[in-house]
């Protein structure tokens, strides 16, 4: 493939993944730890009622305001989840379940006690995301990354996840030691004065930010693996937290990279004639480099041994 082809047709799918991938295996480092990986998962469950509110006020169905509904669902979830937990003295996953639960039947009622019934919401868009059709038309070739004209044309969805993941990482730098202190040992961190439930709650809003921007790019379906299998594969390979953030950005960007590859040639490899979903397959690649790690990961030789 020549750059004529590959920069309008695949660099701008490939990047936007890339930059999915990490700004969701960055916090899902800390998450993993926590035992709180599942939160991307349950992300998709409180989205639903603030897309419709955002549609009711908007009345239309664009990216930013559908953007903005999403996370302010999902943040307005994690107070809820913390206020029933510390309140109900119960634990967290009870309390998320209600939470969840609550939150998308508010949304399915508001779709059908609204004139929002007829709004197409489109599982598979949700799901797997519209990554391949992510194209740059704009571009002729390498040198288009320096003509102004045609960068004007890039697909929006890149230059979002490039500011969210430029937050995701100036967080992570700002909050390092905190993190990683309250991770490990939340007993220590309150004694040397640190607001642990602030920043718990911060880390998940982060996340909840990383999720809802991937949402419309890549759907749900990178973002829970992402979330979970690079962070969970780095895990294997070191005891050592800055390290493990190293190697889960590696995995993030490996999954991205081979998973569009293998999407749109490995069906050709195998004789097949048509391409797969850009984001099942990034997904599977992820899933398969987890478990390359748990057989031959330094850590799980040793503690096989």
């Amino acid at each position: 493939m020549t750059g004529a082809e590959f920069v309008p047709l695949s660099l701008t799918p490939i990047l936007i993944g890339i930059f999915a991938a990490i700004a969701c295996a960055l916090p899902g480092n800390f998450l993993v730890l926590r035992r709180q990986a599942l939160i991307g998962d349950a992300i998709s469950h409180v989205v639903l009622p603030g897309i419709v509110v955002a549609f009711l006020l908007t009345g239309a169905v664009t990216a930013w305001p559908m953007m903005l509904g999403a996370a302010g669902a999902a943040l307005i979830s994690v107070v809820l989840i913390e206020a029933i937990r510390r309140l109900g003295r119960i634990e967290t996953g009870a309390a998320m379940g209600v939470v969840f639960t609550a939150m998308f039947a508010a949304g399915v009622l508001l779709l059908e006690r609204s004139d929002t019934s007829s709004v197409h919401l489109d599982v598979e868009h949700a799901l797997m995301g519209n990554l391949e059709s992510l194209i740059w038309l704009e571009a002729t070739g390498w040198r288009s990354l320096l003509d102004p004209q045609a960068l004007a044309g890039l697909p929006p969805e890149l230059p979002r996840l490039a500011l969210v993941l430029a937050l995701v990482i100036a967080f992570t730098w700002v909050f390092w030691r905190p993190l990683k202190i309250s991770t490990f040992d939340e007993g220590f961190a309150q004694v040397l004065g640190m607001r642990t439930d602030l920043l718990g709650i911060a880390l998940v809003m982060i996340a909840a930010i990383a999720a809802v921007a991937a949402f419309d790019a890549v759907g749900s379906i990178i973002v829970i693996a992402m979330f979970i299998c690079p962070p969970a594969a780095a895990r294997l390979m070191t005891d050592d937290l800055a390290r493990q953030v190293g190697w889960s950005v590696v995995f993030a960007t490996l999954s991205a990279i081979l998973g569009y590859v293998f999407a749109g040639y490995g069906p050709l490899w195998l004789g097949g004639s048509d391409s797969v979903s850009a984001a099942g397959m990034i997904a599977t690649v992820s899933g398969v480099i987890l478990a390359l790690a748990a057989l031959f990961g330094p850590r799980r030789r040793g503690m096989m041994a």
